[in-house]
């Protein structure tokens, strides 16, 4: 991107809206309360040909530095100090308030270019409102309306007028056209008997960190960049949206996603909070690997085993974080009782991985991030069919399929069908007829003989066609 710019204002007047409208997605929550956005949240902006990184940000008020509303206000401050240019949007509808005032003068002692926006301008009344941002002393407000697209190329020429069009348009550099090589569509038929690809260690990966509020996730994530890049504090629930922030482990990019605490469905019950659990829910589907994080002192709540049953449902590989490790006094006692219960509680999740850790002070968070590359390594696990069959093989000597209504089930072929979680297909007689244990001892097998622990496996059974299923037996 050729330059980055910051969405600013008092709460509720639109920011989130416009930015949305910017990247061209639902990406941040938008609702009718003031103050739903906290952290800043970056995105791809397109405007009518114009491409930039877009930061939205908390509404700016006057609160002590201490505070929830303080922090939220620090977190706005860095990313105007962070960005090129400044969107400061103010609500032509309701008009200019103090804030608007205080915050312009703000902007001007920042000197970064400034966009006056003049949001919600369709509505009946608003042009008393445009005209009064004349008087915040920051140039011709620019009239729009995020919600509805209206104004935007009026925008785009403010932006372009403010930041150059040199910084705007850089030119583009020729890129020579080579012969490129098209990897092979995950799920092509391929040669049965080839080893499969060895895991790429440079790729980047996505993991989201999930848990019950106050779990400690935005501390943890900060811990791991090295800076106060989220919103955190004593307060329950204070993220809201699923924000993405990019770092480097050992030379491998990662995309971390931090996400609102989850409660229990029936605790849900204000709008705001179901619409940042939907947001955390996206946040695991999109995800590679997700962490779920649990508070060491009040470990496996009923909540903490839903989310892990969640998550693996969803197919995502999983790993568990004991967070606040640092306030345990009988360490090893409790770890081993920790180790018990995760064998006991979650079954499903058989050899998963648990990694004590503590977010405020770094402690294992090496040992965290190498069983998360660890398990997302087996989550992309592939096994040659040769080898498949042949375990099989051995699989049904050792145990037998059990005959149902007197006919022995035969299972004559095995082959891997996808990766992201391992999911393998087997063709056998009267398939709808095996037993779920039969399965799960297969399963059970697979993470053992193939050293699969803690990621979802996936077996589908298939029966061939009868060709002479339908048709009359001649006489």
């Amino acid at each position: 991107m050729s330059f980055t710019v910051a969405i600013v204002g008092r709460p509720n007047v639109g920011k989130s809206t416009l930015f949305n409208r910017l990247v061209g997605k639902k990406l941040a929550l938008v609702d009718d309360t003031p103050g739903v956005t906290r952290d800043r949240r970056p995105g791809d902006a397109r405007l009518m040909g114009l491409t930039f990184t877009i930061i939205d940000t908390a509404g700016l008020e006057e609160a002590d530095a201490e505070s929830l509303q303080g922090r939220m206000r620090a977190q706005t401050e860095a990313a105007i100090d962070e960005a090129d240019l400044s969107l400061f949007v103010v609500d032509a509808k309701s008009g200019l308030t103090p804030v608007d005032t205080d915050l312009a003068e703000m902007l001007r002692r920042r000197g970064k270019p400034v966009v006056l926006v003049a949001n919600k301008s369709e509505a009946r009344g608003s042009d008393s409102g445009f005209y009064d941002a004349y008087t915040l002393g920051l140039g011709e407000p620019t009239p729009i309306s995020a919600e509805h697209g209206q104004g935007m190329l009026d925008l785009r020429d403010a932006i372009v007028a403010a930041i150059g069009e040199d910084r705007a348009y850089p030119a583009k550099e020729d890129v020579a056209v080579t012969d490129v090589d098209i990897p092979q569509t995950e799920g092509e038929d391929s040669d049965a008997d080839e080893e499969p690809p060895a895991y790429d260690e440079t790729k980047p990966l996505r993991v989201a960190i999930v848990g019950r509020p106050n779990a400690g996730k935005s501390t943890l994530i900060n811990r791991f960049l090295g800076e106060d890049r989220l919103l955190t504090g004593p307060e329950a629930g204070i993220t809201r949206d699923s924000i993405s922030v990019e770092w480097d482990w050992r030379g491998r990019t990662i995309k971390m996603f931090d996400t609102a605490g989850m409660r229990r469905k029936a605790r849900v019950i204000e709008k705001l909070e179901k619409l940042s659990v939907a947001d955390a829910l996206r946040a695991i589907r999109f995800a590679e690997t997700v962490v779920i994080v649990f508070d060491a002192t009040i470990p496996f709540e009923k909540q903490d085993l839903q989310i892990v049953d969640l998550v693996l449902r969803e197919g995502r590989a999983a790993v568990l974080a004991f967070n606040k490790w640092d306030m345990i006094e009988d360490r090893q006692a409790v770890l081993a009782d920790l180790r018990e219960k995760t064998d006991r509680l979650l079954p499903q999740a058989r050899g998963i991985r648990a990694v004590p850790i503590s977010g405020q002070t770094g402690w294992g968070l090496d040992k965290l991030m190498q069983s998360i590359i660890d398990t997302d390594r087996i989550w992309n696990k592939r096994i040659s069919t040769a080898r498949l069959n042949r375990w099989l093989e051995t699989q049904q000597i050792q145990h037998p399929p059990p005959a149902v209504s007197g006919r022995r089930i035969k299972l004559k072929y095995m082959t891997q069908v996808k990766a992201r979680p391992p999911a393998f297909m087997i063709s056998c007689t009267r398939s709808d007829a095996l037993p779920e244990s039969y399965t799960r001892y297969l399963i059970n097998g697979l993470r053992a003989d193939f050293d699969m622990p803690s990621v979802p496996i996936r077996i589908h059974f298939r029966s061939p066609d009868n060709p002479f299923e339908g048709k009359k037996r001649r006489t």
